[in-house]
């Protein structure tokens, strides 16, 4: 018989860099979860990963208290700063886009490095072919600030 499923959250953990510290372990402790075993398990999975690229999960959990893990892309905002070479900035130490989007230009990415991410991106967005999926990312592109170059 299948096990019954009493919910799910969404956490984005950055990679190889999960502890039980919050925001992880109060997420999972509320709800009666093994912190430890995710935290151990969601290394192991992000392991081939760049360290400290946010990762979205998505955690399924049942009534005997277990728990599966479902990882997605990085941010489409993400990859395009990574792609700019935007420097990290703040305390957070993540990139940073334009202050005031459209008008203000936080660094460019080339059509070849939108499809890449795009490509990358694929199984996450709601697109039919690798066109549209490129459109989603020209999107964020632009509200990050970040020109693209033909």
């Amino acid at each position: 018989m299948a096990k019954k499923i009493i919910g799910s959250l969404k956490l984005q953990v950055k990679a190889g860099q999960a502890n039980p510290s919050p925001p992880v372990g109060p997420a999972l402790g509320q709800r009666g979860l093994n912190i430890m075993a995710f935290v151990k398990e969601f290394n192991a999975k992000t392991a081939d990963l760049e360290p400290g690229t946010p990762t979205p999960v998505i955690i399924t959990y049942y009534q005997d208290k277990s728990f599966s893990l479902e990882l997605k892309t990085p941010p489409a905002s993400f990859l395009l700063k990574k792609a700019a070479g935007l420097a990290p900035v703040g305390k957070r130490n993540r990139p940073k886009g334009s202050a005031k989007p459209g008008r203000e230009v936080a660094g460019t990415v080339t059509v070849a490095q939108i499809r890449k991410i795009a490509e990358a991106k694929m199984k996450d967005l709601n697109a039919n072919d690798v066109e549209a999926a490129m459109q989603i990312i020209l999107g964020s592109a632009k509200s990050c600030g970040i020109e693209v170059k033909g």
